[in-house]
């Protein structure tokens, strides 16, 4: 049923998808889906969950590469560009619904807070420089979240562009770029 909600609200939108709809592609009766899902927008939270789990992980996996602060932004950003690539236009309406989720009227106060620390392990630095993690932490994560609502809202948006162009200004919250 997630993958049938996907590929429909791909298509269609999600406003334009019916659960009925759903349930054809899915080959399942209305009452199976609403055995595991109350209404369309729990599914819709749950496809948002899984989206999550995407973005810990490569959060995790960018946060874990050697080299410095700049250069796993740089690694995560980049990533996060070719990502938005690959899904296409239509994903930008889910992607609002996976920002929701983490900080929808705090039901999820765990998320959030596992998603803050993926960030921060992103940004660790023992080096010092002009801010402190948190606050390195608190932009870069603003940074992802203005770069992803750009994308989602501005028709033609430059992502990789403006991505690169983000992770440089991050990098720059590090100090002096250091020479190979």
């Amino acid at each position: 049923m997630l993958e049938a909600g996907v590929a429909l609200f791909d298509a269609q939108g999600i406003e334009g998808t019916t659960v009925g709809e759903i349930c054809d592609r899915a080959d399942v009766a209305q009452k199976t889906f609403f055995n595991h899902f109350p209404s369309k927008r729990h599914l819709i939270r749950e496809i948002a969950l899984e989206g999550l789990a995407k973005l810990h992980l490569a959060l995790e996996e960018a946060g874990k590469l050697p080299g410095s602060p700049r250069e796993r932004i740089a690694a995560f950003f980049a990533g996060v560009a070719k990502n938005g690539e690959e899904l296409g236009p239509l994903h930008r309406e889910l992607l609002t619904e996976v920002i929701h989720t983490v900080h929808d009227s705090g039901e999820e106060p765990e998320v959030a807070r596992r998603l803050r620390a993926a960030f921060a392990a992103l940004v660790r630095s023992d080096a010092p420089g002009a801010y402190d993690d948190a606050t390195r932490t608190e932009m870069v994560m603003g940074a992802y979240y203005v770069l992803m609502f750009n994308w989602a809202h501005l028709e033609g948006y430059a992502l990789r562009e403006r991505a690169s162009a983000l992770a440089s200004f991050l990098g720059d919250a590090f100090g002096p770029q250091e020479k190979s």
